[in-house]
């Protein structure tokens, strides 16, 4: 017997969740697959609040930074939720969608226990939708991975950064130190 798994569009993603019927499961659909994700233990936490409320002082009116909110990512049938998004201003501040490729300026995961899946499948899913630029806090070694350029499912550019500071490609007059978001 062949087993054939199911997979989902967002608007299928989206059906199932106006139904109520993941109420309480913390998912997210990656590449038409529902996936549970992982509890997010203290370290996690308490760096990626940190690191939003002080992204949001830096740029202050210019980007909405959301933590932990959904991006549709419909050309790879996803709908992932990054521990921060940086994205454009809405009029509406996405009352109506959640942000979309064309709105992302960079996202953030940090990874504590989740390393091989940020670097591995996310990496390859925001490389695919065409994110700029992705960022990942690796908690363990204390350091950050940035990547840049997106290209043929990858990114181009790969920079590891354990001090000093990066520069977004959406705003490079704005320095971000590393020290901060570890």
């Amino acid at each position: 017997m062949t087993v054939t798994a199911k997979t989902w569009t967002v608007a299928d993603y989206h059906r199932i969740v106006d139904a109520g019927i993941l109420d309480g499961h913390p998912v997210e659909l990656l590449d038409g697959e529902i996936v549970v994700m992982a509890p997010e233990g203290a370290p996690h936490a308490s760096a990626s609040v940190r690191a939003g409320e002080y992204l949001m002082r830096l740029l202050e009116d210019r980007a909405q930074v959301r933590p932990a909110k959904p991006i549709t990512l419909e050309a790879v049938s996803s709908e992932p939720e990054p521990d921060l998004a940086i994205v454009r201003r809405s009029p509406r501040e996405y009352s109506d969608h959640h942000p979309c490729p064309e709105d992302v300026f960079w996202l953030v995961e940090y990874a504590n226990t989740s390393l091989s899946k940020d670097l591995d499948e996310k990496k390859r899913l925001y490389a695919r939708a065409g994110i700029p630029e992705y960022w990942v806090v690796d908690l363990k070694r204390m350091r950050v991975l940035a990547f840049r350029d997106p290209a043929a499912g990858t990114y181009a550019d790969e920079r590891t950064l354990d001090r000093g500071e990066i520069r977004p490609l959406a705003f490079p007059d704005v320095a971000v130190s590393v020290s901060r978001l570890l």
